[in-house]
């Protein structure tokens, strides 16, 4: 490849194989490599240095001390935490499995075994919980946090402060979760959560409520992180690192998240209307709720299909990227690779119904999504075939990552054939309800698992700077790819086994045996990888920048593990290949030691060394406890008894000490000072000139729209079940609606001349414009308070009926919204009296935005309640 074929980017050069010469500066000397995805980075002279290491080492920060994890911000220590738990929670779900099997040994009668009943049905329900949100998306978010900064060319991730913020919140709800089982048990109705299973009815422990809370607190770590995420790979790639040439593996990262942007608002609107059914007594899901069970349904597979290839989408990312280096060719038909996995991401979210085949929706419907779900096998299909003719066309090297992926691969192949048969409605009547769906659903996700584990061993040694034993690696393949199938291979066999029960027909206990023994097996084979993993952490053999031979992305190129600040200057894919560029460098770039400090110009972006060594904040951790403490605190409050348990209950005091601590430490938050990467220096399409503030709050709304989008779609799915003439609206007076609607119109205009104030440097304006905002925001509660109170002093509360329900938690979502802006607007007053926003009035600007939408949403929500 010349210096003027831009890198990774020309089609036709898939068949060149490793032959790509492109070089790149490294600790002080050069190595081969360093295009996005299309050159090479090989071991030559980097095996042995020990200055090399000794630099390593001293360029890496300290980590021996607690408070460094604490209050990190950096992308690649909060990547080690998510790995370290998410293997937490994998041990967990694993010892729930290992029940279950235990207790399957053979067909046994109610109270025999080691489970009762509900306790079966606990770790069945817990185990699923556990696996999908607690392990699966953050054992590979582990890998994107500390991967994918560093394949596009950033110092850290654009918001590094809310990186650590969504780590923190996701051991929070993970830990409240382990909480719920000591509160009279866990949640029993399955990892589905179907009503009207879900409801106290059915499931009446505090844990229950527990671990539905635990669930809200995980999306929102998951959306905090989306939009990160988003904002990072769409405004921080260095130059020359186009959409185009990007890495598979961040591409997957990519469309993963802006799947995670959508899917899990969906959740959220589900949970936060269970909860409500759950603790305040709404009626949405309750068995005389006209449409409840099947709504439930709709909102939980929106989210519920997308989620599998969330969960697969980095583990295809995975294989590509160990593909490419263990055959030494790129991954052949690259573009078509990359857009059958876009078509994937759109697709999924038309598919959803297929879950819903044993429902009374009409057969047209049905079969629809029965075509939708088949046509979304044929992306993958050519994916597959991408794959294996790329290992047709290499020299494979069966290396332990290798195995992984590969093993990853067949597996999938394996449940996507088995999955077809759930898509045909016909077949789905025999096999839904079956232990085919559980064999199916298994070799798909944890066949996604396998790839994921052999990125563990792929970047272990860029993580760890130090090599794993290779032999016990493959003895880990070996017990684990033999455990695995001995586990759920036989339960395509027993397929007639009913899910979720410990009873079945004698004639199928050989098999269930088997997969019992596999069971173990599996279990078992990951002690050979922590022990392998644990021991050369700290004895093993020490490597350069990479002890892969053909390794085509930018982490390779710098040192293992990478310095805090990863790069030796500001780096540039402009000349066609990873350079790094010191100040004043010419467009072909200037190589330097990856050692020496390196000046950067203050609109590169980038921020100096020193001070990106200093980024560290309690907050993050601080608001976590608050959360979790307040989470905690709502799941004892039950119907009927707020006020006693605000007043006087544990639960009580918990949820007001950690709201009190929530807020705190927001503001402690937005005092502190703190410079994170600005973004804009190299590529930023389709976003340029777009700031990362203004980017993040965009995309931030974007999943409020969904999550309004789910209430208002269960207010008008259960309208039409209970039949839309004969609805009974609340409230039947619609003048203070009206009346609302004319104060936000006017705290919008107000709004709108706080930005024009600021923009022009006028102090008292903007102090003006800001205080009828907030004076006007005020009103709008007050309004809505009156509204409420006349309300239940005629019998009209949440709990009296589902049109009530609608109503109260609907606008009540809504006034959530506006508190949360009045305290927006609360805090931009206080820093403006002292001369705050006049230079950059950037802040009010955002705040607008967020403003603005809550004000849109109720243009939409007063003509829904108060006249149609």
């Amino acid at each position: 490849m010349t210096d003027e074929e831009p890198a990774g980017s020309a089609d036709d050069a898939e068949d060149r194989g490793a032959s790509d010469d492109n070089r790149v500066a490294t600790d002080g000397g050069t190595a081969d490599g360093g295009t996005a995805d299309g050159g090479t980075v090989t071991r030559e002279g980097l095996a042995e240095e020990s200055a090399a290491e000794s630099a390593a080492e001293a360029s890496y920060p300290s980590r021996s001390t607690v408070r460094h994890w604490l209050t990190t911000t950096n992308h690649k220590d909060v990547g080690i935490l998510y790995v370290v738990t998410s293997l937490f929670f994998l041990l967990l779900g694993g010892l729930l499995a290992w029940l279950m099997r235990i207790q399957l040994w053979e067909s046994r009668a109610v109270g025999e075994g080691i489970l009762s009943a509900m306790a079966y049905n606990q770790a069945v329900s817990a185990h699923g919980l556990v696996m999908v949100f607690w392990f699966l998306s953050p054992f590979a978010f582990g890998f994107a946090n500390y991967v994918v900064p560093l394949q596009i060319g950033a110092d850290d991730l654009a918001f590094p402060r809310l990186n650590a913020l969504s780590f923190w919140l996701y051991l929070s709800s993970g830990l409240l979760f382990v909480v719920s089982f000591f509160q009279g048990g866990t949640f029993a109705g399955g990892w589905t959560m179907y009503a009207p299973l879900n409801l106290p009815t059915f499931t009446p422990d505090v844990g229950a409520n527990t671990a539905i809370l635990a669930l809200v607190l995980f999306v929102v770590s998951v959306t905090v992180s989306s939009v990160n995420f988003l904002t990072s790979m769409h405004r921080m790639r260095a130059e020359g690192l186009t959409l185009r040439r990007l890495p598979i593996f961040s591409w997957s990262i990519l469309l993963t998240v802006w799947m995670m942007l959508f899917a899990f608002a969906a959740l959220l609107a589900a949970l936060l209307i269970l909860s409500s059914d759950r603790i305040l007594g709404t009626a949405y899901f309750v068995q005389e709720t006209a449409g409840g069970t099947l709504l439930w349904t709709h909102l939980f597979w929106f989210f519920g299909h997308p989620e599998v290839y969330i969960v697969f989408f980095p583990a295809l990312g995975i294989m590509a990227e160990v593909f490419q280096t263990f055959t030494g060719r790129r991954i052949v038909g690259r573009k078509w690779f990359i857009a059958a996995m876009v078509l994937v991401a759109l697709q999924s979210f038309a598919v959803w119904m297929h879950h819903m085949f044993l429902t009374g929706i009409n057969l047209q419907i049905k079969t629809l999504f029965m075509v939708t779900t088949i046509g979304i096998s044929l992306p993958f299909d050519l994916m597959v075939f991408a794959l294996i003719y790329t290992l047709v066309k290499g020299r494979v090297r069966f290396t332990t990552p290798f195995l992984f992926a590969f093993g990853g691969l067949l597996l999938f192949i394996l449940g996507g054939i088995t999955g077809v048969f759930l898509g045909a409605i016909v077949l789905d009547y025999e096999f839904r309800g079956t232990y085919w769906v559980v064999a199916h659903f298994h070799y798909v996700m944890v066949g996604g698992v396998t790839a994921l584990v052999g990125g563990l061993y792929y970047w272990f040694p860029k993580i760890t700077g130090r090599m794993y034993d290779e032999f016990l690696g493959k003895a880990h393949f070996a017990a684990y790819f033999v455990g695995f199938n001995l586990l759920y291979f036989p339960m395509f066999v027993a397929w007639e086994t009913p899910r979720r029960v410990f009873q079945y027909e004698t004639g199928m206990t050989p098999w269930h045996r088997l997969a019992t023994v596999g069971a173990f097996v599996l279990g078992l084979s990951f002690v050979l990888m922590f022990y392998n993993l644990t021991k050369s952490a700290f004895g093993g053999e020490r490597v350069g920048n990479t002890p892969w031979e053909f390794s085509r992305t930018a982490e390779w190129a710098v040192s293992s593990p990478p310095p805090r600040e990863n790069f030796p200057g500001v780096p540039s894919y402009g000349s066609g290949h990873l350079m790094f560029r010191s100040e004043g460098a010419t467009d072909g770039g200037v190589a330097v030691d990856a050692d020496a400090p390196t000046a950067e110009p203050e609109h590169s972006g980038h921020p100096s060394h020193d001070d990106h060594a200093d980024h560290a904040s309690y907050w993050p951790f601080a608001v976590s406890v608050g959360a979790f403490l307040l989470f905690l605190g709502l799941s004892g409050i039950r119907e009927g008894s707020l006020a006693e348990g605000i007043a006087g209950s544990i639960y009580g005091f918990a949820a007001v000490v950690g709201g009190a601590l929530v807020l705190g430490s927001l503001v402690a938050w937005a005092i502190e000072p703190f410079d994170a990467p600005e973004g804009g220096f190299g590529e930023a399409w389709p976003f340029d000139g777009v700031e990362n503030g203004k980017l993040g709050m965009w995309i931030f709304l974007a999943s409020d729209v969904v999550l309004f989008g789910g209430f208002v779609g269960a207010y008008v799915f259960t309208r039409v079940a209970a039949g839309w003439v004969g609805w009974q609206p609340v409230p039947e007076d619609p003048i203070p609606g009206l009346v609302n609607t004319y104060i936000l119109l006017a705290s919008s205009f107000t709004v709108v001349l706080a930005l024009v104030a600021a923009q022009k440097e006028h102090r008292w304006g903007l102090l003006a414009s800001l205080t009828a905002t907030f004076v006007l925001g005020i009103g709008f509660l007050g309004n809505k308070a009156l509204e409420w109170q006349h309300l239940f002093h005629e019998g009209v509360d949440p709990t009296a009926t589902v049109q009530a329900s609608t109503f109260f938690l609907t606008t009540g979502l809504h006034a959530a919204h506006v508190i949360a802006g009045l305290l927006g607007a609360l805090y931009l007053l206080g820093r403006s009296i002292g001369g705050a926003y006049l230079t950059d009035h950037r802040p009010v600007e955002y705040f607008g935005l967020y403003w603005h939408f809550v004000d849109i949403v109720w243009l939409f929500l007063f003509p829904l309640f108060y006249i149609l």
